[in-house]
């Protein structure tokens, strides 16, 4: 078998590549570079990188000459640029992914795993998310991966094309740029930790959110390629922490007392997010997730 990772030179790709040859695959990594850096790709045998970009067609089709399964995770992926440039942000995450999508269907793909988000849910009535809860995205960003959703059970219906949508929640670990505007709380934490600057709290630092270690957002990919599942799955870990909670650990993993700084809640966030699971742990398998600290202590060390 021969897998394509779109995107795969990036955070949450490298890591996939990384499982995926650790087991004997063979991987191709098909990645424009403007977020993904070659450094985070290993040098070996079975590993290939084209780079190029999701929207030229032509050069999708070459990517997936010979390739069994994909995972396409090359997107445009801040929810604050796809509000400031809608247009741009559809480019990448519509046109993009309808040029993955139909390429693995004309190149008899066995199976498609895709990223989705949390962010389809928008602001939820009702508590712990499952996959069931109806979408009501905030965000360009949203409503585009919402649409992905539907193109790829479209997909499903017409060509018998087995597809699954990953809906990641907060992903955190080593690779993440913390100066990247695509860049999660938890990194921007360390990062500002490390030069002795205050963690800034947008509101009152009790919202909370599901983080979960890349390692195991990896170890998810593998098991929805390897799956016959289709639609969407969320991917968590079922436990919730509030900022306050997150920063108090990461003191403590540290060993470094972090100084709070409390700023106005930032336009369009959530107060809350916990996710439901149970797909995840039940039809693909993946349990045994790195607790908070566990993960914080990884990503401290690695950047060492």
């Amino acid at each position: 078998m021969t897998y394509l990772l779109t995107g795969g030179a990036g955070f949450i790709g490298s890591h996939t590549v990384d499982a995926l040859l650790a087991r004997g695959a063979r991987v191709r990594v098909f990645d424009n570079l403007s977020t993904g850096r070659r450094e985070n790709l290993p040098a070996h045998p079975a590993l290939e990188l084209m780079v190029g970009d999701i929207r030229d067609a032509d050069a999708v089709a070459r990517a997936m000459d010979g390739v069994t399964h994909v995972l396409h995770l090359a997107a445009q992926v801040s929810v604050a640029a796809s509000v400031d440039a809608p247009c741009d942000s559809a480019s990448h995450n519509l046109t993009g992914f309808l040029t993955v999508l139909d390429a693995a269907r004309r190149a008899g793909v066995r199976r498609l795993v895709y990223a989705s988000s949390a962010a389809v849910y928008g602001t939820p009535a009702r508590l712990p998310i499952d996959e069931t809860t109806p979408a009501a995205p905030l965000s360009p960003y949203g409503l585009e991966k919402l649409v992905n959703d539907q193109y790829a059970q479209l997909f499903g219906a017409l060509y018998g094309l087995s597809t699954l949508g990953v809906r990641y929640f907060n992903v955190y670990g080593p690779r993440q740029d913390p100066r990247s505007p695509y860049s999660g709380v938890i990194s921007i934490f360390c990062d500002r930790l490390r030069g002795g600057e205050p963690l800034t709290l947008h509101g009152d630092g009790r919202q909370t959110r599901d983080f979960i270690y890349v390692g195991d957002v990896a170890r998810a990919n593998v098991a929805a390629l390897d799956a016959t599942l289709t639609g969407v799955c969320n991917v968590a870990t079922g436990h919730s922490t509030s900022l306050l909670d997150l920063a108090a650990t990461l003191g403590a993993v540290s060993g470094r007392a972090p100084a709070l700084r409390f700023g106005p809640p930032r336009a369009g966030d959530i107060r809350d997010s916990a996710a439901d699971n149970q797909r995840l742990v039940t039809a693909l398998g993946v349990t045994g997730f790195a607790p908070l600290a566990d993960g914080l202590r990884r990503l401290w060390d690695a950047a060492a």
